[in-house]
C-alpha cells in the first residue's frame, strides 16, 4: 500500500514546484465527455463540434461518430414512420407503435453504452461503427 500526503500539505494553486495535481483528473475528463457525446439527442450537438473541429482522442471521435450515426438514423425513422402514420388509414396505429419501438430502441441502446462506458468497456457497436467510419469518417473527419 502506498503512503499518500495528508490533504493538508498539499499546496493547490501556488504555482512553480509547490504544485500537485490529482492523479486521476486528466483522465476524467474525457470519460465525462464521452458519457456526454451518447446522451440521446442532447449529445448529438457536441459530438457534431467534436467532428467538425477534428480534435480530440481517437475513442472520443468514434464514439463522436457513433453518437451522431445513431440520431441521425433515428431521425430518420422517426420522421418516416410519422409521415406514413399521417398519410395512411389503416396503418397508423401500427406505423405509430413501430415509431415508439424505435425511438424506445434509441434510448435503450444509448443507456446500455452509457453504461458500457463506465464500467470501463468498450462503447462500439459492429454494424453502426462501420457505418459511422464509411459516412461520417469520409466527410467530417
Amino acid at each position: 500500500m502506498e503512503n499518500f500526503e495528508p490533504k493538508e500539505n498539499r499546496e493547490w494553486g501556488q504555482g512553480g514546484q509547490g504544485d500537485k495535481t490529482i492523479p486521476d483528473a486528466p483522465c476524467s475528463m474525457p470519460k465525462t465527455q464521452l458519457l456526454l457525446y451518447l446522451i440521446p439527442i442532447i449529445g448529438f450537438f457536441p459530438s457534431l463540434w467534436t467532428l467538425y473541429r477534428g480534435q480530440g482522442s481517437r475513442e472520443q471521435l468514434a464514439i463522436s461518430r457513433l453518437s451522431i450515426t445513431l440520431a441521425l438514423t433515428w431521425l430518420l425513422g422517426y420522421l418516416l414512420l410519422s409521415t406514413g402514420a399521417a398519410t395512411s388509414d389503416f396503418l397508423t396505429l401500427r406505423l405509430f407503435i413501430l415509431n415508439s419501438f424505435l425511438t424506445s430502441g434509441y434510448f435503450l441502446v444509448s443507456v446500455w453504452l452509457i453504461l458500457r462506458l463506465m464500467q470501463g468497456k468498450s462503447g462500439r457497436l459492429p454494424g453502426f461503427n462501420t457505418l459511422a467510419e464509411r459516412v461520417l469518417g469520409k466527410y467530417l473527419s
